[in-house]
Order: C-alpha cells, then sequence, then structure tokens
C-alpha cells in the first residue's frame, strides 16, 4: 500500500495524539448528558473505535450507512440512506462522527434529518476537514486535521473500498485513481 501513497499528511502518532485531545474535550463537554455517538460508516469505523476509547463518560453508539461517492473521488450530491439507526433519539446528545468533511452535503443532509426526531442536540466530530471544497452551510463542532483538497486515504478512508487499514493519512497518487 505504502508505494501507492504519494506522501503522509498525519502519522499514526498524531492521530492518537489528536483522538485523546478530542475525546478528553467531549468528556468534558457532555458530562452528566445522554451521548449518543453515531458513526457514519464505513469510512469513520476506525476513527468511531479510537475516539469512543477516548471518551471517559457513560454513553452509546450506533450506526447509519449513508452514500453519495458510489466508486468514484467525488460525491454525487445524492445522499442515500443504507442503514438507518435502530434507536429512538428522542432526548439524546447526538454526536455524528465522521471520517471527513468534504463538500458538507452528506452531513448537511443527515443532521437535517436526524433533527426532525427530537434529540436534545446535534454536533459534529470530524476527523478530517476539507474546507475548500465545502458547498453545504454546515461545519465540525468538534475538528481533528484541517487538511488540503487532495484525495487522502488510510485510518478508515479508502479509494474502491481499498486502503482503509493504512494506519495513517495518506495522499493517494493520482496515476492510482485516474486509471
Amino acid at each position: 500500500m505504502i508505494n501507492d501513497i504519494e506522501r503522509i499528511l498525519v502519522t499514526e502518532e498524531q492521530l492518537h495524539a489528536k483522538v485523546m485531545e478530542m475525546g478528553a474535550q467531549i468528556s468534558k463537554d457532555y458530562m452528566g448528558k445522554d451521548l449518543m455517538l453515531v458513526s457514519v460508516l464505513k469510512g469513520s469505523v476506525v476513527f468511531m473505535a479510537d475516539l469512543m476509547r477516548a471518551i471517559t463518560i457513560p454513553m452509546s453508539i450506533d450506526f447509519m450507512s449513508v452514500s453519495s461517492y458510489g466508486s468514484g473521488t467525488k460525491s454525487t450530491g445524492v445522499v442515500k440512506i443504507i442503514k438507518d439507526l435502530d434507536v429512538n433519539l428522542e432526548g439524546k446528545d447526538l454526536l455524528l462522527v465522521e471520517d471527513i468533511l468534504d463538500s458538507g452535503n452528506t452531513l448537511f443532509y443527515l443532521k437535517n434529518m436526524l433533527s426532525g426526531r427530537n434529540p436534545n442536540s446535534i454536533k459534529i466530530a470530524t476527523l478530517l476537514d476539507k474546507p475548500e471544497r465545502r458547498t453545504a452551510d454546515i461545519y465540525a463542532d468538534y475538528s481533528g486535521f484541517q487538511i488540503p483538497d487532495k484525495f487522502v486515504v488510510g485510518y478508515g478512508l479508502d479509494f474502491d473500498e481499498k486502503y482503509r487499514n493504512f494506519p495513517e493519512i495518506g495522499v493517494l497518487k493520482p496515476e492510482i485513481y485516474t486509471k
């Protein structure tokens, strides 16, 4: 896999330190609240697993699977829900956990949809923020790293379902995804 990576943007050590920092802040902010982490599959599963271990207060989790990319490198703009949440959200304090906040269309759609289910609050935690590509009016309440407009893989992020297990965040060589 390393031969397909142009350069490393975020190392394993940087990822670990940032996730621990985010977990500590979330623990402080949600003390005494009914926190529920919602992982937006599949990309956020690695980040979610590490983040939930870094949170020191009681919480619950659930998963949603949505798609707006297909097998390409750019969002189609159409959000398709593949797996919805399994629990009632009324009274919960939701934290949507996402791997990357790119165009923002998917999270904008999800946040609006889930707000109709009467949670106490909905906030967003993203590992990576790519503001250059933002088209929706949305931001992350908790953000790990701001990155340039490059196609990145690793730590859960993929290209065509590959590279999710790469332990760092790397820029994929263009010749890999333009074949």
